[in-house]
């Protein structure tokens, strides 16, 4: 597919997103999340048809879409693995956890490891402060971490 043909293919397939929630309230939150379940990110050419469709500035969108987290520019890869870097995981180990799992991928927080297999996020509380340090996996949590979860994880994300 041509880069003009994939832009035209993200701009339809966003229009027709936008057209099916633009009567909610507030709308732009529930439009970006359907989009990126659509192309498993928010891609850039669909930001100006986000613009146009809601009456909204290019700016204001972009703000929105680099503000949250949980929006992504580019594709994820196969897993998700979010870690929590809250207070309670930090007095409870994050910092090492966060260290072991990149040293152990290869990668930082907001990357993927070069064979798609995973995507490294941090996250800010997953409401498992009890059970810190915690993680999520393709959303489901995993409390209690330890060096002897991070390899298994860590295996199970390369298999």
């Amino acid at each position: 597919m041509t880069m003009q043909a994939a832009s035209t293919e993200i701009a339809s397939r966003t229009a027709a997103i936008i057209d099916e929630m633009k009567g909610l309230e507030g709308p732009l939150l529930p439009i970006l999340h359907s989009i990126q379940e659509e192309f498993g990110h928010v891609p850039k050419d669909a930001l100006p048809v986000i613009a146009d469709g809601l009456n909204l500035s290019r700016a204001e969108v972009h703000g929105v879409v680099t503000f949250y987290h949980d929006f992504r520019a580019r594709p994820a890869g196969r897993h998700v693995l979010k870690l929590c870097q809250a207070e309670a995981c930090q007095s409870m180990g994050s910092d090492a956890v966060a260290a072991k799992v990149k040293q152990l991928l290869g990668i930082d927080f907001h990357e993927t490891t070069r064979d798609g297999s995973v995507t490294l996020e941090p996250v800010y509380c997953l409401g498992l402060c009890a059970c810190s340090p915690s993680a999520m996996l393709d959303g489901e949590v995993i409390g209690r971490l330890d060096d002897e979860k991070i390899e298994e994880i860590v295996a199970e994300v390369r298999s």
